[in-house]
């Protein structure tokens, strides 16, 4: 069964989690890249973070305009959920 609030978790994931966390990811990025002590997997690496950035605020509007159904919001929060955990893990 779908909560009927899973747009707001996806919405609470993406503007407290993913955001400020990609954000400080693409800033380290930045800094390397400006001390000129980036590679190519770094810049390469911004390039994407600026993609899944967008992706991100996409989803935010999406929400916003109530352009996205339950079971689409639903789909995206578990894939964030995965990611995340992937990500902890390998901490």
């Amino acid at each position: 069964m779908i909560c009927k609030c899973i747009k707001l978790e996806l919405k609470n994931v993406v503007e407290q989690t993913m955001i400020p966390e990609s954000k400080a990811f693409l800033d380290e990025l930045n800094e390397l890249i400006s001390s000129n002590n980036a590679c190519n997997d770094d810049i390469e690496a911004k390039k994407d973070m600026e993609s899944f950035l967008q992706e991100l605020n996409t989803i935010l509007n999406a929400i916003e305009k109530d352009e996205i159904t339950d079971e689409q919001a639903a789909d995206i929060y578990e894939k964030i959920i995965i990611m995340l955990q992937e990500h902890e893990d390998e901490e």
